[in-house]
């Protein structure tokens, strides 16, 4: 357990480093994927093949060149084609709704479901323990039961 906790916390510092240098010495390959080709617009760069996309390419890669970091590089595109080029939503203003909602909406149909739940077992009869029967099954109501002697007392006449 205990090893399980130090490796959990060795991983956790080197995340934020292995971050950090993907954002300062970025590669095209790191870009595509969060990048969306304005022509084709459901597809990141990384799929799109059309002239547009060869040029956002182009353009990547001089800014690589250039030295620029990777949220310049986002910057400088979300200023020319507009923030829909982004793949991902950013997350401040309206569109942090498009990350919040999902995990309120998860969080709402957890309680719901569990509310639910509650309200069907406590809902339920209690169960008192079986009955001696000839047949192993709790025995019927009297009235269901005197029913049904008079229903097959009709046919055995």
């Amino acid at each position: 357990m205990r090893r399980l906790l130090v490796a959990t916390l060795l991983l956790a510092l080197a995340g934020p480093t292995a971050a950090s240098a993907s954002e300062q010495r970025p590669t095209l390959a790191d870009l595509e994927d969060e990048v969306v080709c304005p022509v084709c617009t459901p597809e990141t760069l990384e799929q799109s093949n059309s002239a547009v996309a060869d040029r956002m390419r182009a353009f990547i890669r001089q800014r690589i060149a250039a030295g620029d970091t990777k949220s310049e590089i986002k910057e400088k595109l979300v200023a020319q084609f507009g923030e829909q080029v982004l793949a991902a939503p950013s997350k401040r203003g309206f569109n942090l709704l498009a990350w919040a909602l999902p995990l309120v909406g998860g969080l709402l149909a957890g309680v719901a479901l569990g509310v639910l739940a509650l309200r069907w077992r406590r809902g339920r009869e209690p169960t008192g323990p079986l009955e001696a029967s000839s047949n192993g099954r709790r025995p019927l109501d009297p009235e269901l039961e005197q029913r049904v002697d008079e229903e097959l007392a009709r046919f055995d006449t």
